[in-house]
């Protein structure tokens, strides 16, 4: 009988540090790494949205390490480096720059991207089906860009030239501005690339723009967002009208603006963190999800200083 009792003691112990063992394989907290590429509205909002996101779900089981890389591409890359060294749960990487360093980085921690234009674009995809597989999927920022071509043609129908505003290191970028280039030039605009490297190249490939261009288009481009002072600077004195592939870009140098709300777009992202993270979604299944909703915008102080008249169905920035 007293071997039966100490059997029977053992079963129940073993059942004790299984019981254990289970309950701790449970996660009860999560860390998160956030890699923004630079600091500026749109990319601002979509972080603020997908913290929002994932706090509303999980609540003060996520905690965050949100890292900026100042616009400095080599940045991200050590960022990201770090939070796979910290085994960091997921990582949201916030702009093109900073979605392909995550994508480098590992191969094992799901990387989840925001603001991003062209997934297939961004991490060399040969015909990209919307499902990127592995460990990588997000939410992208492409607004319908023929009709933001088409927003240059109605605004501005007496336009012949139009400048193409970007920077060349982007390559969603050089992918916005050759939609737009083709939409323009099948309805009689011509429509040439004025590339800059970096922020200190803006001021002189702006100023050639203005010289030779009825009109300015810039795309959602985070050097150009980050140098709105600049190229405002430049243009409007000149006379000559921007529009924008943002609202950010478009409140601090445009006129008008065929965008998306950044912050509602983080939001997603993070409820798509939240499948992962709590529900145990395979990532490697999660197609790219879009924004559902375009606004048309417009500034009103430009769009005044300029003597330029909107449409009706345009709501102003801010309101």
């Amino acid at each position: 009988m007293k071997a039966k009792r100490i059997v029977a003691a053992l079963a129940a112990l073993a059942m004790v540090f299984a019981l254990a063992a289970c309950t701790n394989s449970t996660k009860d907290t999560y860390t998160v790494g956030v890699c923004q590429l630079v600091q500026h509205d749109a990319l601002d909002a979509a972080t603020e949205g997908f913290q929002a996101a994932l706090t509303d779900k999980l609540g003060d089981k996520v905690t965050f390490d949100v890292q900026n890389a100042s616009g400095d591409s080599n940045a991200c890359a050590t960022i990201v480096n770090n939070f796979v060294s910290k085994n960091v749960d997921l990582i949201m990487a916030n702009a093109t720059p900073a979605l392909q360093a995550a994508a480098s980085a590992t191969n094992s921690i799901p990387v989840l991207g925001t603001s991003i234009t062209e997934y297939g674009v961004a991490l060399e995809i040969e015909n990209f089906n919307g499902t990127v597989g592995g460990n990588v999927s997000g939410t992208s920022d492409l607004a319908p860009l023929t009709e933001q071509a088409q927003m240059i043609l109605d605004l501005f129908p007496e336009a012949k030239n139009v400048a193409l505003l970007y920077c060349s290191a982007e390559p969603n970028s050089q992918y916005q501005v050759d939609v737009v280039k083709a939409t323009l030039e099948a309805n009689g605009v011509a429509a040439d690339y004025y590339a800059f490297s970096d922020a200190n190249d803006i001021a002189a490939v702006c100023t050639s723009a203005c010289d030779n261009n009825d009109v300015i288009y810039v795309p959602t481009d985070n050097t150009a967002a980050s140098s709105t002072g600049i190229i405002d600077g430049i243009c409007r004195p000149a006379g000559v009208p921007v529009i924008a592939g943002e609202e950010g870009i478009c409140e601090g140098c445009g006129v008008a603006t065929l965008s998306i709300s950044y912050y509602d777009l983080g939001y997603a992202t993070g409820l798509m963190a939240a499948r992962i993270l709590a529900d145990g979604e395979d990532i490697s299944k999660m197609p790219v999800e879009y924004a559902p909703n375009f606004t048309k915008k417009y500034n009103v102080e430009i769009c005044e200083e300029l003597g330029i008249t909107v449409p009706e169905e345009y709501v102003a920035i801010g309101e």
